[in-house]
C-alpha cells in the first residue's frame, strides 16, 4: 500500500494565516517552521526568508526563547507566557507578549506573540463588555423603579392644583409636574434603546454620515467645518440605520459642543473618516473585514477625570449635559456587534466605531 507524502508545513498550518496573532512555529532547536502572514507583515520579512532560520534572531533577546524552548522540551510546563520586543526591519522594536506552547507532534512548537498595546485594547474591550451588560441590568431596574412613583407624584399633583386656590400654590403644582416630566423623558431616553426593535436592512454608511453632518450643520451653520475622508469601496453591510444615524449624531453633537473655544475662534473642525480594517480581534472575535468609522475633532480632549469612564451612563464633561449620548451610542453599536474606541489628547479626538463587514 502506498502511503502519500506527510503535508507541507505551509499547508498544515495555514488556518494560522486568518489569524491576526502572530504565529510562528519552530522546532526543537529553535529554527522556523511556519511564519503566518500577520508575522510577514510585522517583521517586514518573507515567510521564505524565515523559515529555516533561528527564530530567536527575531528578538531582542534570543537567548529567553531558547530557555523557554529547553525548558518545553524538559516538559517543566504546558504552556509558558512572558514579555518580550520582536525586532522590525525599518521599525522601531514592537513590544509583545509572548505564548510558548507545545504542538500536536513532538518536537514542534508554536510561539503566539500579540502587541501589548492589542492586549491593552482587548482587555479594555472585555471591561467594557462587561460594563455595558451591567449598566443594562442596573438601568433597566432603575428605570422603572423611578417612573412607578413618578406617575403617582404628578397624577397627585395634579389633583392638589385642582384643589388649590392661590396663584402661589398653583405654581408650586405646576413645577412639581414639570419636574416629574422631566425626569419622565430622561427614564424613557434610558429604557429607548432596549425598547425598539432592531430594524435591519442595507445601510451604506457614507449616507449614515451625510445625514448626521447636515443635521450638526444645521445647528453649527457658520462656525464649523466637517470634512469628509472617506473610502469609497466600503461594502453596504445589514444593520439598523436609525441607530447607526444616531450614535453617530451622538458623537458627533458632542464633539461639536466640545468645540466651543475653537468655534469660537474660527477654526474648529470635525473629521469623518471610512476605512476597511483587515483581520482585526474585538469584542473577543476575530473578523476578516470590519469598518472603521473614525469622527476626529480637534477641541480640548476628554477630561482625564473621566477617560474610563465616558460610556458609563449619567458621565458628563459638560455641564448640563445628560450624560447619555455616548451610553446610547455604545449600545447602538454594540446591537451591531461592534464597539467605540476612544483616543484623546488635548487638540485631537478620535472616537472610532468598528463594525463587522460581510
Amino acid at each position: 500500500m502506498a502511503f502519500g507524502k506527510p503535508a507541507a508545513p505551509a499547508k498544515r498550518f495555514q488556518a494560522f494565516d486568518l489569524l491576526a496573532t502572530l504565529i510562528a512555529v519552530v522546532k526543537s532547536d529553535g529554527s522556523v517552521l511556519f511564519a503566518n502572514a500577520a508575522l510577514e507583515d510585522a517583521l517586514g520579512t518573507s515567510r521564505r526568508t524565515l523559515e529555516g532560520s533561528q527564530f530567536g534572531a527575531c528578538f531582542n533577546e534570543p537567548q529567553v526563547l531558547r530557555t523557554a524552548i529547553d525548558g518545553a522540551r524538559a516538559n517543566d510546563f504546558a504552556t509558558l507566557r512572558y514579555e518580550a520586543f520582536l525586532r522590525r526591519v525599518n521599525h522601531d522594536m514592537l513590544p509583545v507578549q509572548v505564548t510558548l506552547a507545545q504542538a500536536d507532534r513532538p518536537g514542534e512548537l508554536i510561539v503566539e506573540m500579540s502587541a501589548l498595546e492589542q492586549q491593552v485594547r482587548q482587555d479594555r474591550e472585555e471591561r467594557l463588555l462587561d460594563q455595558a451588560k451591567a449598566n443594562k441590568e442596573l438601568i433597566r431596574n432603575l428605570a422603572h423603579e423611578i417612573k412607578n412613583p413618578l406617575g403617582g407624584i404628578r397624577g397627585a399633583a395634579q389633583l392638589l392644583q385642582m384643589e388649590v386656590e392661590t396663584r402661589d400654590l398653583v405654581e408650586y403644582t405646576q413645577v412639581i409636574i414639570h419636574e416629574a416630566d422631566r425626569l419622565q423623558t430622561l427614564v424613557d431616553r434610558l429604557l429607548a434603546p432596549h425598547r425598539k426593535p432592531h430594524v435591519v436592512g442595507d445601510v451604506n454608511i457614507h449616507e449614515v454620515c451625510e445625514r448626521v453632518r447636515s443635521v450638526i450643520l444645521a445647528e453649527f451653520p457658520r462656525d464649523l467645518h466637517i470634512e469628509r475622508d472617506f473610502d469609497p469601496s466600503i461594502p453596504e453591510f445589514r444593520g439598523d440605520r436609525e441607530q447607526l444615524i444616531q450614535a453617530t449624531l451622538n458623537i458627533t453633537h458632542n464633539a461639536a459642543q466640545a468645540l466651543a473655544e475653537r468655534r469660537a475662534a474660527g477654526d474648529a473642525q470635525i473629521t469623518f473618516k471610512t476605512r476597511v480594517a483587515r483581520q482585526v480581534i474585538f469584542n473577543k472575535q476575530w473578523y476578516r473585514l470590519a469598518l472603521e468609522l473614525h469622527v476626529i475633532d480637534n477641541g480640548p480632549g476628554v477630561p482625564d477625570a473621566i477617560k474610563d469612564r465616558i460610556f458609563l451612563p449619567l458621565v458628563s464633561g459638560r455641564e448640563g449635559g445628560t450624560g447619555l449620548g455616548l451610553t446610547l451610542a455604545q449600545t447602538f453599536v454594540q446591537q451591531h456587534h461592534g464597539v467605540i474606541e476612544c483616543d484623546s489628547v488635548p487638540g485631537r479626538t478620535d472616537f472610532k466605531i468598528l463594525i463587522p463587514l460581510p
